[in-house]
């Protein structure tokens, strides 16, 4: 009988009379010293990467005494045949069977058997007897130590693997390049690249370094390690390099963040007449979506189909194609790729997913998430819901994003991934507690979880808790494990002058981790400052970082100082931007200085900068044309904003809003009117409040009546700013009443609605009632912090009123009790409400003691209340002063003029009259209307 018939046969009938054979011997001689050894060896095993199971033998081991050729007996013959024909098996008994029938028959001593049975063990899983037979062999050659390492390796067991190695290299054992790939294998398995630099000396040492399968598996370590330069040096001096050590150097360049040098690798690859294979076509068309190389990868595309791996048929090759032209902008060639697919995988779905996702085809991404899921063989995995719920997230879908967040469930796909998307989804859609509920009821946080939660809470408007959450953080991490993400996230929380200590203090934890010279990090530290209105520090720090700052360093300062009151300075950020030469601007340097340009008035400059934008930018952008509008209305060039509303090709609601705003802030009521009439979407909020101004401006209930009724309609009658708008409007056309009914029933009444109340009762002469309402709001009950608005109506009441000791009590309470700084409009109001009183030196006397030169309008308050009472030589000396502050300002000659004219001097007063005609100068008239 030949010897295959013979395994055959083993392997269908004896195996199980040899177990019954020898069950008892095995009883007597095996399970105590294999329970012994395990509890020996068996400590702090971690998972491993399942190494090969094919040894490479060495020359030097060719001759070793247990291992020489001999006369083979037959009952030597059937065990060697039984071992061959259970390596090809997976029965846990098997080894233990023919371990008993070699101890009976004395085979052991056999090295080659006593290998194989140690390998045997380990594929099945019987660690603890592995062990054991590996401490009973006495004189243990360089395969059976390979062995123990293979079996260890193979069961997860890196760190006991790595301990054989070193007990084997302590005990002077001789090893070839097995053990050492092996060794390598176990170190990668634990992360431990580092130590790849002790196998790689044991291997130069012993002269095994021409091992090809050696030095890849080195290539692979090094790189892993993040170590790409020894990796490439291993690489550089192989004397034979085959398909996989060129892949590997390939594919590591570019997880390592090189895709230029993987290019290169695979150009010296195709150089050296070595044939590319599907993996090294995947990694280098990867490298080319990683720089957005489109014409280089539709030149590997031709390559791949002229190598024969048609993209059609190698799924590998044909989703990395679908992510380069998708990543390259190029939609249409991704899913053509993707249809010609004739066996997609979940990642040819998922590459797909992503790729219209990333050029914001989220309709179409829907609709290939829907398609995917009525496909038998294919069901969406954790990133093809990582990638949905990142959709929801950008384009504020909450309902889609809940729906989502109900398949999880029901599919059991609560993994700690789709945990930390899910709580990224609801802070983005502004669902904060839903958020924070999700990240209170996970018990398998990590760090991305926390940085979720804290980027919820700080975008959302919870600065407190995003920074309490912070601290949280700080003493449940180490400052090793600190991610950057967590300084970025915790950093939007700081946005006022009272969190520019937490600010710094955040900056000192970035330098202190080692974030200082990350340009990312950098930039949002400015933008920190600037929101913390500390815009020297902001300065000092884009100083700072001159040699690496870029055009998002420019761009944090023209910007946020832009969007933070600081006009003239982001508009001077743009001069030293300009002067410096190194960057040039792109749509939001534009945004900024457009934007500075309207608050400042510059008219001029703001069409110089509309040049720019019209000469530099490719296409008109919709955000941009909005800001142009917004700075043509405070320039109040209504013409110009007219005209660049009517160049938008597609406008968004944005656009309508800043058109009728631009109406009502410019007094052109029925014109905002006509315009809403004319408004072809669902109006917003925003809309509403800039009707209800214009409603206003023409003394109309019947249109703000109306415009009520479409909110209402609309359900945006809760709206606190729309409350506030109501009363204003209503109060402004003499119903106050109704301004108080729509005060009363509103839920949430914000700091805008209250002002609205105390401003109308002062406006109908009813200053008791302002300051009851005052008192209520700043009780304990509301928990409403009056503001510099609030303090402006109460005053302004108060100097209507004729309250002026009760409004001086509430000047000097302001910053003291309230903590809100006076302003000019404060002082304004309190030099009338003194002027009105006829206290004229008293109000000259707390102008003069403020210290600074005051602002036109506080010494116009003073020169109308001189008018008013007839002192012509106070209001001379106040004239002089705002003659010089603004010499083209009519209002004041003619105030002047009136003053003399009632005192009988008519000389002066003609005198002053002749001066405004002979500078030309002209008052706004005013005007009075009536609603019929």
């Amino acid at each position: 009988m030949s010897r295959l018939l013979l395994m055959v046969r083993i392997s269908t009938v004896s195996l199980k009379k040899l177990r019954l054979y020898c069950s008892g011997h095995f009883i007597k001689h095996g399970s105590s010293n294999f329970h012994i050894s395990k509890r020996k060896h068996d400590r702090h095993f971690t998972s491993a990467i399942q190494p090969p199971d094919t040894h490479i033998g060495h020359n030097l081991f060719d001759e070793m005494l247990k291992r020489e050729n001999r006369t083979v007996d037959s009952s030597f013959m059937f065990f060697q045949d039984v071992l061959r024909s259970s390596m090809m098996r997976s029965q846990a008994e098997n080894p233990r069977s023919i371990h008993c029938f070699a101890l009976k028959s004395g085979f052991l001593q056999d090295l080659p058997a006593s290998s194989k049975l140690l390998t045997l063990y380990g594929r099945t899983g019987d660690l603890a007897s592995s062990l054991g037979l590996f401490g009973e062999i006495q004189v243990k050659d360089v395969i059976v130590w390979n062995s123990m390492i293979t079996a260890l390796n193979h069961n997860g067991r890196s760190l006991a693997a790595v301990g054989i190695f070193v007990e084997m290299i302590q005990k002077g054992t001789d090893f070839d390049s097995t053990t050492l790939l092996l060794a390598a294998s176990a170190l990668s398995s634990l992360n431990l690249s580092k130590k790849c630099r002790l196998v790689h000396c044991l291997a130069i040492e012993a002269g095994l370094v021409s091992d090809s399968s050696l030095c890849n598996a080195l290539i692979n370590l090094y790189a892993k390690g993040e170590d790409l330069s020894s990796a490439e040096c291993v690489f550089a001096h192989m004397e034979h390099r085959d398909i996989v050590s060129w892949n590997t150097i390939v594919t590591k360049c570019l997880a390592n963040g090189h895709p230029k040098k993987s290019l290169e690798y695979f150009k010296a690859m195709t150089g050296s007449g070595q044939d590319a294979d599907n993996v090294t076509f995947s990694c280098v068309i990867s490298a080319c979506a990683s720089l957005e190389e489109l014409l280089l990868g539709e030149s590997l595309h031709g390559l791949v189909v002229k190598s024969g791996y048609i993209p059609i048929v190698h799924v590998s090759v044909a989703n990395s194609i679908i992510s380069m032209y998708s990543k390259c902008g190029d939609s249409e060639a991704a899913e053509t790729v993707f249809e010609e697919l004739l066996c997609k995988d979940v990642v040819s779905w998922n590459a797909i997913l992503n790729g219209f996702a990333s050029n914001g085809m989220f309709q179409e991404a829907f609709g290939i998430f829907k398609e995917m899921q009525s496909v038998d063989r294919i069901q969406p995995d954790i990133a093809t819901v990582v990638t949905v719920t990142s959709i929801c997230g950008d384009v504020c879908l909450s309902r889609e994003g809940r729906a989502i967040h109900g398949y999880t469930v029901r599919r059991e796909m609560q993994s700690r991934e789709v945990i930390n998307s899910l709580i990224d989804m609801y802070g983005k859609c502004g669902l904060t507690m839903q958020a924070e509920l999700l990240f209170k009821l996970t018990t398998d946080r990590d760090l991305v979880s926390w940085n979720s939660m804290i980027s919820a809470f700080a975008q959302n408007g919870f600065t407190r808790e995003a920074k309490n959450l912070f601290k949280e953080v700080v003493s449940e991490y180490s400052c090793s494990k600190f991610s950057l993400s967590t300084v970025l996230a915790v950093l939007p929380s700081c946005d006022s002058s009272d969190s520019l200590i937490f600010g710094k203090s955040v900056h000192c934890w970035q330098l202190k981790l080692g974030f200082g010279d990350n340009i990312l990090s950098a930039n949002s530290v400015i933008n920190m400052y600037i929101g913390c209105m500390d815009l020297t520090s902001a300065l000092l720090l884009l100083e700072t970082i001159s040699k690496t700052r870029d055009l998002t360093s420019w761009n944090s300062v023209i910007y946020g100082c832009a969007t933070n009151g600081y006009h003239l300075e982001s508009l001077r950020a743009f001069q030293a931007m300009s002067r410096e030469g190194k960057v040039s601007h792109d749509m939001i340097t534009l945004l900024g200085t457009i934007s500075a340009c309207g608050n400042l008035e510059l008219v001029l400059h703001g069409r110089c900068f509309h040049g720019l934008a019209i000469r530099s930018l490719r296409e008109s952008d919709t955000q941009l044309q909005n800001t142009l509008i917004t700075m043509y209305s405070r320039c109040k060039d209504i013409d110009s904003a007219v005209r660049v509303f009517g160049l938008i090709s597609d406008p968004n609601l944005c656009s309508w809003n800043c058109m009728i705003s631009t109406f009502s802030q410019n007094k052109a009521g029925p014109e905002a009117i006509q315009l809403f009439r004319k408004l072809e979407l669902e109006p917003n909020e925003i809309t509403f409040v800039g009707l209800l101004s214009a409603s206003i401006q023409l003394g109309s209930r019947g249109y703000g009546m109306q415009a009520h009724c479409h909110l209402i309609r609309r359900g945006f009658q809760e709206n606190p700013f729309l409350c506030a708008a109501l009363v204003d409007m209503y109060s402004s056309c003499g119903m106050l009443e109704t301004s108080m009914k729509v005060f009363k029933n509103s839920g949430a009444k914000s700091v805008a609605a209250w002002n609205s109340v105390i401003s109308a009762y002062g406006f109908h002469g009813m200053g008791d009632k302002a300051m009851e309402i005052f008192k209520e709001m700043s009780g304990s009950n509301t928990k409403m912090e009056p503001n510099k608005s609030t303090f402006i109506s109460l005053l302004s009441t108060c100097s209507h009123s004729g309250f002026i000791d009760e409004g001086l009590r509430y000047y000097n309470q302001m910053e003291v009790r309230f903590g809100v700084k006076p302003v000019t409009e404060h002082l304004v109001c309190v030099v009338d409400m003194l002027g009105r009183a006829g206290k004229l030196r008293e109000a000259y006397e707390l102008i003069k003691g403020m210290g600074e030169p005051q602002k036109a309008g506080v010494w116009g308050a003073l020169l109308s209340a001189c008018n008013y009472h007839g002192d012509t030589k106070l209001g001379k000396e106040v004239a002089e002063i705002l003659f010089e502050m603004e010499p083209d300002n009519a209002s004041y000659y003619i105030s002047l003029s009136n003053t003399y004219v009632r005192l009988g001097g008519w000389e002066e007063a003609v005198r002053l009259r002749k001066m405004v005609e002979d500078k030309a100068l002209k008052k706004l008239p005013g005007y009075s209307l009536i609603d019929v």
